[in-house]
């Protein structure tokens, strides 16, 4: 998290890859999932591919959609319910957008936080 924070997201999605890989719990694995799908929406951004932010924005969005994600974010500390709204929004606004004035849809979405339980 700290590495998507900072605006790092090639390496949250490189730190995120074994954590996925390595649990055994879907909701974990949908919420971990989507994380590593979000991370790499932004660094589509960075490199000027709309279609790569696009498309790795509703995967995002869809793996962490999922009842097992949503149930599972408070437990990771992530309020997973805002944070698909979020990532809607964004899709709507590079939907809405045309190709020359998306810089506001480019920069990267907060991840909100939750109290763990």
């Amino acid at each position: 998290m700290a590495a998507y924070e900072r605006g790092d997201f090639f390496e949250a999605h490189e730190i995120l890859e074994p954590a996925w890989m390595g649990t055994d719990d879907p909701g974990e694995r949908d919420v971990l999932q989507g994380l590593i799908k979000l991370s790499a929406a932004f660094v589509h951004a960075a490199r000027g591919n709309p279609t790569g932010l696009t498309k790795n924005l509703r995967g995002a969005r869809d793996r962490l959609a999922t009842p097992d994600a949503i149930g599972s974010g408070p437990d990771l500390g992530i309020d997973v319910r805002r944070l698909v709204d979020r990532i809607g929004e964004r899709i709507s606004l590079l939907e809405r957008e045309p190709t020359g004035s998306r810089e506001p849809a480019l920069l990267a979405i907060r991840i909100p936080r939750a109290p763990r339980r």
